[in-house]
């Protein structure tokens, strides 16, 4: 791969999924101030696909391939990783006040911040581990590894793109339905998205000062997401009626994103 074509992935990688919240925050100019339950429920099921597919195909069994070993010992970085994530999103969930656009209560510690301050906080959590994942895949084919290509990189922020179209509509609908005005809602819709290429580029850099720590990053990615899509996103599929349209967007997302997988990458 040519140094140009390694930097326009590299571009391609970063920007396109904060492109996707961006362009799903804009839905708050062109629809009605909130998301009809069957809708967010089929939306939130297709993100959380999504996000365990590209867990499993894009980071854990690359995490596990380059590690060069076989039996238990080609397990182990993925093992260690993966809790690493685990654990690191639940820390976070315990420091910072957030709150979900569903509920009335607020999580972590008490703080006086607004509600739309507290939900923006909780999406940027919820996207910050896409971020590292991008910026993670990104990281192993710059590095050259015979089992990340840029073209499997790009496929992950592909799908990291198409499943923050309906989170960035999920955020700035909702939003302009509490009272804040659609300039206001897109904003902070497209901003929660914004953790995504600041996640990617330093998880970029951090993987290549320490290459050997790649398959333990993946799988540290792979961790964080599965955190958000047990934590929040299937809950949130299941919860009253509809919730078997949550089921078929899971479906679907999950396709998608192995798809993209394995005839990109």
């Amino acid at each position: 791969m040519c140094f140009q074509d390694m930097m326009d992935g590299l571009v391609i990688g970063l920007v396109l999924p904060f492109l996707g919240t961006a362009l799903g925050a804009a839905c708050v100019f062109l629809m009605k101030n909130k998301i009809v339950p069957q809708l967010q429920k089929t939306l939130t099921g297709f993100a959380a696909g999504v996000m365990v597919a590209a867990s499993v195909w894009s980071l854990l069994i690359p995490s596990m391939e380059m590690t060069g070993k076989e039996g238990l010992l080609s397990v182990l970085p993925a093992i260690a990783g993966f809790m690493g994530g685990i654990l690191f999103l639940l820390f976070l969930d315990d420091v910072i006040p957030h709150q979900h656009i569903d509920s009335d209560q607020c999580e972590g510690p008490k703080s006086r911040l607004s509600k739309t301050t507290k939900l923006v906080f909780a999406i940027t959590l919820h996207n910050l581990p896409e971020g590292m994942a991008v910026g993670v895949a990104i990281a192993g084919a710059m590095d050259g590894n015979t089992h990340m290509s840029m073209a499997g990189a790009i496929a992950l922020a592909v799908g990291m793109a198409i499943q923050n179209f309906p989170e960035g509509a999920i955020v700035s609908m909702p939003l302009h339905g509490a009272g804040n005005s659609r300039l206001k809602s897109f904003a902070l819709g497209a901003l929660s998205g914004l953790v995504e290429p600041i996640g990617a580029a330093l998880t970029i850099l951090l993987a290549s000062v320490v290459v050997p720590l790649l398959p333990y990053l993946l799988a540290f990615a792979a961790g964080a997401m599965i955190y958000v899509v047990v934590e929040e996103l299937i809950p949130e599929t299941q919860e009253g009626r509809h919730s078997n349209l949550g089921t078929i967007g899971f479906a679907v997302g999950f396709l998608l994103m192995m798809i993209l997988d394995v005839v990109l990458g």
